[in-house]
């Protein structure tokens, strides 16, 4: 029951949010008039529907869909590495599959620039993502135990690795207005949403997502502990590699569209439990709708704020999410002490 009317009150706020995002900008369109464009009322055509339509509801649903496919990959991650802290950002996730992206702009050629509009882009990203998530793990992992406190300077330095790594990048490109566009994409941004990019992050979302909670018993298993997850019949080494994977191709063509976006996937998963409770197969749909709302939101912030400039949406979740990102970590640190 709690679940239902959670689902439909996070369904009811993302509607919202969409007609928000819809309306609001430097062009300001009321917010039935966009019910009308949308809707194809009589209202349908003219200057705002091109607004509406061409500019700002590629830049939404891209919004949606990553900030679910960060919120559920968050979630799982949690779940794989048993800590409260993980987050696709946190672990390098975002950071290598951002890192394989920029190296794919900069030095891809005619040949792989060729395919950034369909695989070449994703699977650089993907690639990234799965180095920095193996990289980040095995760091952490000592003596068959994993501690906060290791998670988080396992993190931070493949981030710092990541951050050298695209400085230099940037430092050798020999096409200096790529510039721009890598930092754009490092901090992470909404902007050059397109409809005929929308495909591949929808169906990434909702493939990795259906299977993600078609295994919600065994990620469930997870939370009891190794050896009680092992007692019970889940072959826990071989499990965590494929969610590894498959988390990290989700996390990779996400990052691919949208630049590096911290702390979605750290946030909304610890909020949606608070409602739901920790069970994965109710979790991870809350969450995935919950990442979304929070997304959207977070992008018109990005857009008003500061009008007539634009802020990063990465920056934005920065803001919101680093105050938490302490907090949480405090709160942790009373059980286990970081120098674990």
């Amino acid at each position: 029951m709690r679940r239902g009317l959670t689902l439909v009150l996070l369904a009811a706020a993302l509607a919202v949010s969409a007609v928000a995002g819809l309306a609001l900008g430097p062009v300001r369109i009321p917010p039935g008039q966009v019910l009308d464009i949308v809707l194809g009322g009589p209202g349908a055509r003219g200057a705002f529907a091109s607004i509406v339509w061409d500019v700002r509801m590629p830049r939404v649903l891209l919004g949606a869909v990553v900030g679910a496919g960060l919120a559920v990959t968050g979630t799982v991650l949690q779940a794989l590495v048993r800590n409260p802290l993980a987050d696709p950002f946190l672990l390098g996730a975002s950071s290598g599959a951002s890192a394989g992206a920029v190296l794919v702009i900069v030095f891809g050629g005619a040949g792989v620039a060729g395919l950034a509009g369909g695989a070449g882009l994703p699977a650089a990203a993907f690639a990234g993502s799965m180095a920095a998530l193996v990289a980040v793990y095995a760091m952490a992992r000592r003596g068959g135990t994993m501690t906060t406190g290791r998670l988080v300077l396992a993190g931070v330095a493949v981030q710092y690795i990541l951050s050298a790594l695209t400085s230099l990048v940037l430092v050798l490109s020999a096409h200096p207005n790529q510039i721009g566009t890598v930092l754009r994409w490092t901090l992470g941004g909404l902007g050059g949403a397109r409809w005929d990019e929308l495909a591949l992050p929808a169906v990434a979302l909702l493939a990795g997502t259906a299977l993600l909670t078609a295994l919600a018993r065994p990620l469930d298993l997870l939370l009891a502990g190794e050896e009680g997850a092992r007692t019970l019949g889940l072959d826990t080494g071989r499990f965590r590699a494929a969610v590894f994977v498959l988390t990290s191709l989700v996390i990779g063509v996400l990052v691919a569209y949208s630049g590096a976006i911290g702390f979605v996937g750290l946030m909304v998963p610890h909020a949606a439990r608070t409602v739901v409770g920790a069970g994965h197969r109710a979790l991870l749909p809350v969450t995935a709708l919950a990442g979304a709302v929070f997304l959207v939101l977070a992008d018109l912030v990005a857009r008003t704020a500061a009008a007539p400039e634009e802020v990063p949406v990465g920056v934005v979740t920065a803001l919101v999410g680093g105050p938490f990102f302490l907090w949480m970590l405090r709160r942790t640190s009373r059980t286990e002490g970081v120098a674990g």
